[in-house]
């Protein structure tokens, strides 16, 4: 029998051989998108652990070994035209001193290594913009083990040990941090130079989730085109003697031909979509495309899964024709769907809402554990419910009825609303995932982005004096700043003011606010501006061009003279926007304070605030543009397939009188009536279930999306409505007078 199936497989004619290429086509497109998400979750983590030698020195490295002379070792932070620059200084105290990864040795004093992206920079900017800044030659480059991304700029320097050991944060270290920065314990871990790796897999998770329903809804939808035609074929199969086993074994040989087939093409797409996902910035910063790799488990769940799930499939959907040969012919309505179908889906809400009330889970595991389940259970709600939405839809529209197609179309999703929502199922899967995706994110934005980055914000440099001295002791403030640099910065071409924001005086405060002059104020506007009639204002240097910079600066109890005999705690540079003005600027602000926080420009500043938000939106944007083509192109399958299904009753209505663009209008109703119905519910779910997980997960409340989502929701309602709209001119040549005729 597996002999006589492949043969009805591959060689049953033009039918069999369309329906082996769709059913293939769809897995295929399934397993491709699948291995890529999985792979993602793998290059997250792979990356994320290339950031573990930065750790160094923040205690609790998780190093195996320690060597027995120890190292001078400070990480710093720098900014060259909006780019993040890693600095590691060091100095070997022996020659067992330890060795981060990527190099061969340490460097000498007047020595330092540069990634390739950073050797590139170094030699095509002008030393007085970057150069300037790490003295000494260049001895080598960082290799790809120490390197989070291809474009990652690092730069290790040499320095002697007495250099070193009076400088503010730097510290003796016996050995390289193993832990990446997610994995650290306490609160010495400076997670600032990595990324969220345990958030990001929270929200592959969800994406792998999200992007796996429609998938499979579009598999499956494949799987019954012409299911009607093969429920006859293998029914005359049982009329004619065969047996239950032997119809099973058949249809299992056609769906696992297809499934294994689609099966090696997911493989062939994903590897080559891996080249073309690997420059995508999901975490901020692309992927080697050895990072995007699978391992033994992630294989063996697809090669196993997908057979397995296209064989189970196959036998669900012939359980009519093996239970009896006359299954196929003895149609009748089926039973309506009750209103207990939307248990699942209150169950799933309810999950999502029992951790509002419970709190998030302490570990990533934990919250994974926590809310994939109830957004699985949530859209398999979606998905159980819709069929009792559409008899719902359907009976109102068939009390509404005025017109024959409007009258034809209810009575025949009343009698079969299973499949009438079926075609648009991948659609509202599609607008639950898109609307939970824009109302997460809009919120994220409302309460850590939504930073404005003007012209002088992208103009204006601040150098704030905040760093730990060697003591430990916080220090916020330099006695004064020397006229040297302060008339180098005057004198630079491009830089049009410099002013102090001295330490406010007798605040009590371990970080006390800064204070500045009213009139020196206005020529920096990024900063923001006095309150009306103040001389002097309170001012905090690192809220410039957040929301929590106030309107006007409120007016402090110093005197404009007094501030000369005050502590400076910032440095500000306004400039043209230039990058040779700023980047000059900031060279010469470090050559004379080497210190952990560098000067940054305002931009940059809000650039590194929101990396993580932006990681977030560039997954979500992936959601929403994956799930939508395919929600697309599964309704378009499923619309041609109700018309194969459908063709004879069609025929009989032509032959009885009923003009073909009413026969239009019914399949037009057919689809837009449980497509709006079930789209609603669906929006509305979405936002209810997006503001469940924000409640839960970040304590925030959520905030109504911009216009973009309801262009969003608006052009793929229409698009749906286009592609149903495109399948008609079919309906003419498979309702002909010869489809009625009895065989």
């Amino acid at each position: 029998m597996i002999r006589f199936g492949l043969r009805l497989t591959l060689r049953g004619g033009r039918e069999a051989v369309t329906r082996l290429v769709l059913i293939a086509t769809a897995v295929a497109i399934g397993v491709g998108l699948l291995l890529c998400t999985l792979a993602g979750i793998n290059a997250v983590n792979t990356q994320n652990a290339r950031y573990a030698w930065l750790q160094t020195g923040t205690g609790g490295t998780g190093a195996e070994g320690s060597s027995a002379d120890p190292a001078w070792w400070q990480l710093s932070a720098d900014w060259f035209d909006g780019k993040l620059i890693g600095r590691v200084d060091v100095a070997a105290t022996g020659p067992d001193s330890p060795v981060p990864p990527g190099v061969a040795v340490l460097p000498g004093p007047g020595q330092f290594y540069a990634s390739p992206a950073m050797g590139t920079l170094l030699a095509t900017t002008p030393q007085d913009e970057l150069g300037a800044r790490y003295p000494g030659k260049r001895i080598g480059t960082i290799g790809d083990a120490a390197l989070p991304a291809p474009n990652s700029l690092i730069v290790i320097v040499g320095h002697t040990p007495g250099e070193l050991a009076h400088v503010a944060g730097a510290r003796l270290v016996t050995s390289i941090s193993t832990i990446p920065p997610s994995g650290c314990n306490g609160e010495d871990c400076a997670v600032s130079v990595g990324i969220n790796a345990r958030g990001i897999d929270l929200v592959l998770s969800v994406v792998t989730a999200a992007l796996l329903f429609p998938l499979l809804i579009f598999i499956a939808t494949a799987t019954r085109l012409s299911a009607a035609r093969r429920e006859q074929r293998f029914a005359a199969m049982r009329l004619v003697g065969a047996t239950p086993r032997q119809v099973t074994v058949i249809s299992t040989v056609e769906s696992t031909v297809a499934a294994v087939i689609g099966l090696g093409a997911g493989f062939g797409i994903y590897f080559a979509l891996r080249p073309l996902l690997a420059p995508i910035p999901f975490t901020g910063v692309p992927f080697f495309i050895g990072d995007l790799s699978l391992n033994l488990p992630d294989v063996l769940l697809v090669v196993l899964g997908v057979p397995l799930g296209a064989a189970v499939a196959a036998r669900l959907a012939l359980r009519r024709v093996t239970i009896s040969p006359l299954g196929v012919t003895r149609r009748v309505t089926p039973t309506p769907p009750s209103a207990w179908r939307v248990v699942p889906l209150m169950v799933g809400l309810g999950e999502l809402g029992y951790f509002v009330a419970a709190g998030r889970p302490a570990s990533t595991g934990g919250q994974i554990l926590a809310y994939l389940p109830g957004i699985l259970l949530t859209m398999a709600g979606l998905v159980i419910a819709g069929p009792w939405l559409t008899m719902v839809g359907s009976q109102v529209l068939a009390r509404r009825a005025r017109r024959p197609a409007a009258l034809i179309a209810a009575r025949r999703l009343s009698d079969n609303p299973q499949t009438g929502f079926r075609a648009i199922s991948g659609l509202v899967l599609a607008l639950f995932v898109t609307t939970v995706a824009i109302g997460v994110i809009t919120t994220i934005n409302a309460y850590d982005g939504g930073a404005r980055t003007t012209t002088a914000d992208r103009a204006t440099l601040i150098n704030d004096f905040f760093r730990f001295n060697p003591s430990g002791r916080p220090s916020t403030s330099v006695p004064s700043v020397p006229s040297t640099l302060l008339g180098g910065l005057r004198a630079t071409p491009g830089v049009g003011a410099v002013l102090l924001v001295h330490e406010q005086p007798n605040t009590g405060q371990e970080f006390p606010p800064g204070v500045v002059s009213c009139a020196e104020l206005v020529r920096a506007p990024a900063l923001g501006r006095c309150a009306p009639g103040a001389q002097t204002a309170t001012i905090e240097p690192g809220r410039a061009g957040t929301k929590f910079q106030p309107p006007a600066w409120p007016a402090a109890d110093v005197r404009p003279d007094e501030l000369a005999g005050l502590p400076v705690r910032a440095v500000v540079v306004a400039t043209n926007g230039s990058r040779a003005a700023i980047e000059r600027a900031r060279t010469l602000l470090e050559l004379v304070y080497p210190q952990t926080d560098a000067p940054i420009t305002v931009t940059e500043q809000l650039t590194l605030n929101g990396k993580q938000t932006a990681a977030y939106q560039q997954l979500a944007t992936v959601v929403i543009i994956a799930s939508l083509p395919i929600a697309g192109v599964t309704l378009a399958v499923s619309v041609v397939a109700g018309l194969n299904e459908r063709k004879r009753p069609f025929s009989l209505l032509r032959l009885t009188g009923a003009p073909l663009r009413v026969l239009q209008r019914v399949v037009l109703i057919e689809s837009a009536v449980p497509l709006l119905a079930a789209a609603a519910v669906s929006i509305g779910t979405g936002f209810l279930a997006a503001y469940l997980f924000l409640r839960s997960q970040l304590s925030e409340t959520l905030q109504p999306p911009g216009p973009a989502y309801y262009a969003v929701v608006a052009a793929g309602l229409l698009t749906s409505l286009a592609i149903i709209a495109s399948t008609l001119p079919v309906l003419p040549r498979v309702t002909g007078p010869e489809t009625a005729r009895n065989e």
